[in-house]
């Protein structure tokens, strides 16, 4: 039997998304955020104001999505609550501090990109370069915003690739870092063929084999 609830949390799992950005100082800011979801070529990013990750995407225009696998895990913990904010907005002074060097506190390691002046996370299979192209409101009044950005380019680790096919990602070797309910999880093994993968991959083969 179904039971009305108001949960503290409405959030039901979305992979983990470490977004790089250029502070205004140019060094690279990175935070981790999971309100993301793909269609076609583009992304839509849900995030507050306050951050300086959408200072830094509403002043450069450009950032890269970098997918985080599961093994990343404490890597990407110890961004959580740190932000590039200096001061510390008023929001965040009891869960927050300060860290201007994100890159070296979580471990990982930034690399030129090859589109957008923000450096990709070497660590992380999946990068993804992308600009802004519209900033929506969200729910207002409110402080959040919905980002549209483009992909530009898309650099995926080879180990993901499936055989003999250069533009198709294997599924069953992508395992995703998901945040479930404010906690960590990752994938489990596929429980069932699906009728949409044949058709797709096809597709994709067709759109794709003379690029």
């Amino acid at each position: 039997m179904h039971k009305m609830i108001k949960p503290n949390i409405l959030y039901f799992g979305t992979p983990v998304v470490l977004i790089s950005t250029l502070n205004d100082d140019e060094t690279p800011n990175l935070a981790p955020m999971s309100s993301a979801w793909w269609l076609n070529q583009s992304c839509m990013l849900g995030m507050s104001t306050g951050s300086q990750t959408v200072q830094n995407l509403l002043r450069e225009g450009q950032c890269v999505l970098n997918l985080p696998s599961a093994n990343l895990v404490e890597a990407v913990d110890k961004l959580a609550l740190l932000t590039g904010r200096n001061p510390v907005p008023e929001s965040k002074k009891d869960m927050y501090r300060y860290e201007p060097n994100k890159f070296g506190t979580a471990g990982l390691t930034p690399i030129p990109s090859h589109f957008v002046n923000t450096p990709r996370v070497k660590e992380c299979p999946v990068h993804l370069e992308a600009i802004v192209e519209q900033v929506h409101q969200f729910a207002s009044p409110s402080s959040i915003v919905a980002i549209e950005v483009k992909i530009v380019s898309c650099h995926i680790e080879e180990d993901l690739l499936m055989g003999g096919e250069k533009h198709y990602i294997n599924p069953e070797k992508w395992n995703p870092l998901i945040m479930n309910f404010c906690e960590f999880f990752g994938l489990s093994p596929k429980l069932h063929p699906s009728k949409l993968a044949e058709p797709f991959m096809k597709k994709n083969y067709r759109d794709k084999k003379d690029i």
